[in-house]
């Protein structure tokens, strides 16, 4: 059996070949699952109004501040396996 790290890991790279591409909330959900679980807690100042897509990213990204990284790994495999079936 694969660590979390290496499941994680996979589901991120079999991500970009998903049969169809998820709407863009979806999207955003994965992104910010994917920096929480890699990253961390949100880090830097939010960009301003002007720069819609940074924006949208630093949110989804925030929304998940304080979820443990296994935590948010999990979730990220959780939701790649709904969406590819």
């Amino acid at each position: 059996m694969s660590t979390l790290q290496e499941q994680f890991e996979a589901a991120v790279a079999e991500s970009k070949t998903l049969p169809e591409r998820p709407d863009n909330m979806t999207l955003l959900k994965m992104y910010g699952l994917y920096k929480q679980g890699s990253s961390g807690d949100v880090q830097g100042e939010r960009p301003g109004m002007t720069d819609f897509v940074a924006r949208a990213k630093y949110d989804a990204w925030a929304a998940n501040k304080g979820t443990a990284q296994a935590d948010a790994q999990q979730q990220y495999i959780d939701l790649f396996n709904d969406l590819k079936g």
